[in-house]
């Protein structure tokens, strides 16, 4: 076993230019209120390796800059590494709407919340894609106002003390999952 260099590892990755050619993942995600720029970046680059539909950042989620912008989202930039341009995403203030319009097209809405009735993320089926996963704020989570426009929710089981885990990380553990379920051959 030897390790790819850079230049390997390169040759092997999509570029812009050839990015459609790839399978998407039939999974929107709308973003609310996450208040930390380093969370958003780490998003999209998660979002960019999962090959996701779309990103929508809601609220007060913070999204891009122009590149060089001296404004202090220039963090999201940084963590995100490119991926801010690879990722197909938009800003809309009210996440209902954009729940909304995607439950209309007939995509099956699911918060990534803990809930009474929430079933372990591993345990979603092909047959709920397309899909829309509601992220909520790192501090109270999906809001209850969304929670009643969802199908179902979705949780990580936790073994520790703490109850959650940070919301990239919890993201990232999610969207992957749902990338290997929506891979898996019938």
């Amino acid at each position: 076993m030897k390790k790819l260099s850079h230049e390997e590892i390169s040759q092997k990755r999509s570029t812009l230019e050839t990015l459609h050619k790839v399978k998407k993942l039939p999974v929107y995600v709308v973003l609310n209120s996450i208040r930390s720029n380093y969370n958003v970046g780490s998003i999209f680059r998660t979002s960019d390796g999962a090959m996701i539909e779309k990103l929508y950042l809601c609220g007060y989620t913070p999204y891009p800059t122009k590149k060089g912008s001296s404004d202090e989202r220039k963090e999201i930039l940084k963590t995100a590494l490119g991926s801010t341009e690879s990722v197909n995403w938009e800003y809309v203030k009210d996440p209902k709407e954009v729940i909304l319009k995607l439950k209309n097209d007939g995509i099956k809405i699911c918060a990534l919340e803990l809930t009474d009735k929430s079933i372990p993320y591993h345990e979603v089926k092909k047959a709920d894609f397309p899909l829309c996963v509601i992220v909520g704020n790192e501090i109270t989570g999906v809001s209850q106002e969304l929670i009643d426009l969802c199908d179902f929710s979705i949780e990580i089981p936790q073994y520790g003390i703490k109850q959650s885990l940070n919301v990239a990380v919890a993201y990232g553990v999610t969207i992957f999952e749902l990338r290997n379920v929506f891979d898996k051959k019938a």
